[in-house]
């Protein structure tokens, strides 16, 4: 693939690029980054020409936090429409997390999705491993074999290590590898039974509430083992007030803490649930206006490093049950994008800080050698029209996962073309 990227805005956080200019793209690599005003001749070799007038050329986005489903889910999600899925939302690399079927406990799974993925993946997948066998919490899991098959850090998503001398051991082995332990943090002696967030709106549905407590009180603990330790703890999908204070509080202290939340929690809050609509269930639940703007401050303040999806796929019959039996989780990965250029619309940040977020400070957790347009790496870049109005239309999703709250929202900000593994998928323009 042989490319030049004409007059666009390239924005790179890695190297403090926030200007217009050219890329060229050569044998599916970047060859070389010119800024304006110099002229530049492309020179005797045939250059596809994109003329990227008045939009962002930006590194390839990463999730560091999605669900792919396989093995074992594949009505929900498969490898091959997730990888589609993010690319179409500006991802070029997912990493998925572990609770699939089997588990992704051993290296024997993890080599499984990593084959699955570069057989059939469109971009990008780095497997998360579990924390425990099973995920079940009694017994640490191989997160030795796991590591040296690829994992690129370990958690027990979606289920809460509740022994601390295993999260200890966790976190110790975290400083071994060098990778973060990703936290879901909950009490679920707190949340047990629990669908959205405890208060008056869970009074009036008559459904049963999860308290904010539940979140903090872990994130509390694990800042503590942290601190004993010296490992490397992530805190996954914050959303609570409290929980960014726990955290700011933490970074201040020198604790090696990192934090992500996700679009819905600083954009829905719990009254979006508002007549039992399954598809804002999330765990942990849309909480109130005031953990929103918390929220927004943390991602302001650097309190929160990262963006991420949460990107969780569930077959259209499971969230058509009642909303105690319907599961939990957002689709999320088509939307994360234009969600969070509201931000930077709304004048809380720059567009250099989104694309921190979103693409430079997962790769540097994470230890991957992603999120940058720098001379000789494999062009994984997106190219952005944030100004783009676009209606979310939740049938035309290329994840099977169609359940996402912001069904029929009009939003600022597409994806107009994704470069990864050598191809260009161009998405042209989404009417409203």
């Amino acid at each position: 693939m042989n490319l030049l990227i004409k007059n666009g805005h390239i924005l790179d956080p890695s190297q403090g690029i926030d200007s217009t200019g050219d890329i060229v793209i050569e044998a599916g690599r970047i060859k070389e980054i010119v800024l304006q005003p110099s002229a530049f001749s492309p020179g005797p070799s045939e250059l596809k020409v994109i003329d990227a007038t008045g939009l962002y050329v930006l590194p390839g986005l990463i999730d560091m936090h999605c669900h792919l489903r396989e093995p074992g889910y594949s009505h929900k999600e498969t490898i091959r429409t997730g990888t589609r899925a993010g690319l179409r939302g500006g991802f070029t690399t997912l990493c998925c997390m572990p609770n699939t079927e089997p588990v992704n406990d051993n290296e024997t799974v993890t080599e499984f999705i990593l084959r699955k993925a570069y057989a059939e993946g469109a971009c990008y997948v780095y497997p998360i491993g579990a924390i425990t066998k099973g995920q079940k919490g009694e017994e640490l899991a191989e997160m030795g074999k796991m590591y040296e098959a690829g994992c690129v850090a370990f958690s027990d998503d979606g289920r809460p290590v509740m022994n601390s001398l295993i999260m200890r051991r966790a976190l110790e082995y975290s400083k071994v590898f060098g990778v973060p332990v990703i936290s879901h943090a909950e009490d679920v002696y707190l949340s047990e039974g629990g669908v959205m967030n405890e208060g008056k709106v869970s009074t009036r549905l008559g459904l049963r509430g999860i308290p904010k407590e539940a979140e903090e009180i872990m994130i509390a603990r694990d800042i503590m083992l942290a601190r004993l330790t010296g490992g490397r703890l992530h805190i996954a999908h914050v959303s609570t007030r409290g929980s960014v204070e726990l955290i700011r509080r933490a970074k201040a202290e020198g604790i090696n803490i990192t934090a992500e939340t996700c679009p819905h929690y600083f954009t829905l809050t719990e009254e979006a649930i508002g007549n039992y609509n399954t598809n804002a269930k999330v765990n942990p639940p849309l909480r109130t206006e005031r953990d929103i703007e918390a929220i927004i401050e943390g991602l302001k303040d650097g309190t929160i490093d990262v963006i991420a999806t949460d990107h969780a796929p569930h077959h259209r019959d499971e969230k058509l049950q009642e909303f105690d039996r319907a599961p939990f989780g957002i689709s999320g990965l088509e939307t994360c994008l234009s969600l969070s250029l509201r931000l930077v619309h709304e004048g809380y940040f720059t567009m250099k800080d989104l694309v921190s977020k979103l693409s430079f400070n997962p790769a540097r957790i994470l230890g991957i050698s992603k999120g940058t347009l720098k001379q000789g790496m494999p062009a994984e870049l997106v190219i952005v029209d944030i100004n783009k109005e676009l209606k979310v239309k939740a049938e035309e999703f290329i994840s099977l996962g169609k359940n996402t709250p912001f069904d029929g929202w009009t939003l600022k900000g597409m994806v107009v073309m994704t470069i990864c593994k050598g191809e260009l998928y161009e998405y042209g323009n989404r009417e409203k």
